[in-house]
């Protein structure tokens, strides 16, 4: 059976982690969650962003959580930031959609890690296979990506009502 990407370069890294191939397709992030025997909070979703022309943030986001675009664009420093196309997504990390993970990355990113990933002690990510996850402690996750910057991306309602 074929080894996914990310897994590989988390050996490379000496990051212990564990596959998890699920039996039926992924139809969303509840059902990914339940077949892993998780919270729908421990699925980490990575979301490609385009700062500038050439110029890419990769978000991780715990489960269903919304990232405030105004925080986001203040982190990184523009007035004005957009999603990565399904292109663009494809030829920065080497994933498609749906199956992105943060390591193996073809072209350099920044990484944001939104701080409530790290309160679970065990998260799943993308693997770079479809219906295939990685899974792995939160601690590891963070020490894999020492570089990453971890930033709270979601506003407070008292933020939300300024």
């Amino acid at each position: 059976m074929e080894v996914p990407p990310v897994s590989i370069a988390l050996e490379k890294l000496n990051v212990p982690h564990r596959i998890f191939r699920h039996e039926t397709p992924v139809t969303s992030l509840e059902k990914a969650a339940s077949d892993r025997g998780q919270r729908p909070s421990q699925v980490v979703r990575s979301i490609l962003f385009r700062i500038t022309e050439g110029e890419f943030a990769l978000v991780l986001m715990a489960g269903p959580g919304q990232i405030s675009w105004k925080i986001l664009r203040k982190i990184l420093g523009r007035s004005r930031i957009t999603m990565a196309s399904d292109e663009e997504v494809l030829s920065v990390t080497g994933y498609k959609i749906g199956t992105v993970g943060p390591f193996g990355l073809l072209k350099q990113a920044r990484v944001l890690i939104e701080a409530g990933v790290l309160k679970e002690e065990e998260v799943s990510i993308g693997s770079g296979m479809r219906d295939t996850a990685v899974i792995l402690k939160s601690a590891d996750l963070r020490l894999a990506l020492k570089d990453a910057e971890v930033v709270s991306l979601t506003e407070t309602e008292e933020q939300s009502q300024q």
